[in-house]
């Protein structure tokens, strides 16, 4: 049989493209219009910068805007790097070792006996009395009660309760992340309140080297109107049996790695994969260039975040990457 000239060009180009298709594979499969090209320097994850006790593994993955690629799959628990707690006091004679602290008008307090005894003067509120006659501090101190007051519709039986769940609660919770292995700036960014409630962002902003995630802003109007104080420890997290151990504020207890040219500390990812600094550079400065997301860009790091105050219940304002749905 004779092939003409014609059909033999045409095997070999569709001989071509799939040898091409085989050999790209691997790479990032651009699924939208909104990446940004111009973005310059693009920093990968770092899996080595995470502690040991976190398991890294590499997945695929489908990001937000469509883009097919990879991601690190994290597993982890609780922190290795720092103690957990303490949350409450116990008596109003208690110094500031025997709690933890409380997010308040963008300020840091020491959840000390002091604070418990003055909270009616604190919030201009004769109703908070969470102590008896002897000074003793009234404390969530049973798995039930720990599941019941972090409840939004907290009964009454729990007003004027200092809520305090412990690591025994939730020793067999696992949590799962995932994060690109490569991050994808965007044109525009996504805020976190037009996320649904299933996909990464939602609820959690990042995740710090120790495997904890940095989660959304405490609930605090819904616990202090429910007459509660739900403490977070002196690394800024708590305990729910649902998130496990979470932070809402970063105070630089937490592992970070340090910058040689004076840049602020890194403390973990975005969940866009982005690096997360802390607020401050060295020399005490906040950078003046961040944008919406409190993020900017430079040259050693690429697009980066920096971290809203320890006092503000904040991490981050939205993602300017895409993320994993």
């Amino acid at each position: 049989m004779k092939i003409s000239i014609k059909v033999i060009f045409h095997l070999l180009l569709m001989a071509l493209i799939a040898f091409s298709a085989c050999n790209n594979e691997d790479e990032i499969d651009e699924g939208s219009d909104n990446i940004d090209e111009s973005v310059g320097t693009v920093v990968d994850v770092d899996p080595e910068l995470f502690l040991d006790g976190t398991t890294v593994t590499i997945v695929d993955c489908t990001l937000s805007d469509g883009t097919s690629t990879t991601c690190y799959q994290i597993v982890a628990s609780t922190p290795t790097d720092h103690e957990m707690g303490p949350w409450c006091p116990d008596n109003i004679t208690d110094g500031d070792e025997a709690g933890g602290i409380w997010l308040e008008g963008g300020e840091v307090y020491d959840v000390d006996g002091a604070f418990i005894e003055n909270m009616a003067t604190f919030y201009n509120d004769d109703t908070w009395l969470m102590y008896d006659s002897n000074g003793d501090i009234y404390v969530t101190d049973t798995y039930n009660d720990c599941v019941n007051a972090a409840n939004p519709n907290v009964g009454d039986e729990y007003k004027n309760y200092c809520v305090e769940c412990i690591p025994d609660y939730i020793e067999d919770l696992i949590r799962t992340w995932l994060i690109p292995t490569t991050p994808v700036k965007l044109t525009s960014y996504t805020s976190f309140a037009g996320m649904g409630p299933g996909q990464a962002g939602a609820s959690i902003r990042g995740i710090a080297f120790n495997g904890v995630e940095f989660s959304a802003s405490a609930p605090v109007d819904n616990i202090l109107s429910a007459y509660t104080l739900a403490p977070f420890d002196d690394a800024g997290g708590h305990i729910n049996v649902h998130q496990g151990y979470h932070y809402h504020a970063a105070t630089g207890v937490s592992t970070k790695v340090t910058q040689e040219d004076g840049h602020a500390a890194m403390i973990g990812y975005a969940s866009d994969g982005h690096g997360i600094y802390e607020q401050l550079n060295e020399d005490g400065s906040e950078p003046e260039d961040l944008d919406a997301c409190r993020g900017h860009f430079d040259d050693t790091r690429g697009y980066h975040y920096h971290v809203d105050a320890p006092g503000s219940n904040n991490f981050i304002n939205c993602l300017y990457g895409a993320y994993t749905n």
